[in-house]
C-alpha cells in the first residue's frame, strides 16, 4: 500500500465566514458528513487530520511571509495506487459546496530508499 497526503484548500476568509453562520445543528451534521466520509475509508484513512491555519512559507533566502495557498488542512490515506486514492475522496464533504473556491490536492508519498 502507498500513502496519500490529502490537502485540503479554500481561503481562510471563506472558512471563517461560515463557520460564523453555522448553528450547532448544522455543525454536527456537517461533522458526522466527514465521520461517514472516515467510515467509508475504513482502514485506507491513516490519519483524519486536522484544520490549519495561519500557514507560515520559508523562502531559503529571505524573510518569512504568509503562505498564499489556502491550505485548510489535510488526511492521511493508503491506497494501491492514486486511482484508489481518489476513489476514497469521491463525494467527500470538503467538497459539498459550502465553498466554490474548496478544492482538494492528493499527492503520493514517495519511499525513500534505506529509511
Amino acid at each position: 500500500m502507498k500513502k496519500f497526503l490529502v490537502i485540503y484548500h479554500v481561503p481562510a476568509a471563506d472558512a471563517i465566514k461560515q463557520m460564523k453562520k453555522v448553528t450547532p445543528e448544522q455543525g454536527a451534521k456537517g461533522m458526522q458528513e466527514w465521520m461517514n466520509w472516515a467510515k467509508k475509508c475504513g482502514k485506507h484513512l491513516v490519519d483524519m487530520g486536522t484544520p490549519l491555519m495561519n500557514g507560515m512559507e520559508l523562502p531559503v533566502k529571505g524573510k518569512a511571509e504568509k503562505s498564499k495557498k489556502n491550505v485548510s488542512g489535510y488526511s492521511v490515506l493508503e491506497a494501491k495506487n492514486m486511482a484508489e486514492a481518489q476513489k476514497l475522496l469521491k463525494g467527500h464533504p470538503h467538497l459539498n459546496g459550502w465553498s466554490k473556491k474548496a478544492s482538494i490536492e492528493v499527492h503520493e508519498a514517495m519511499a525513500i530508499p534505506g529509511m
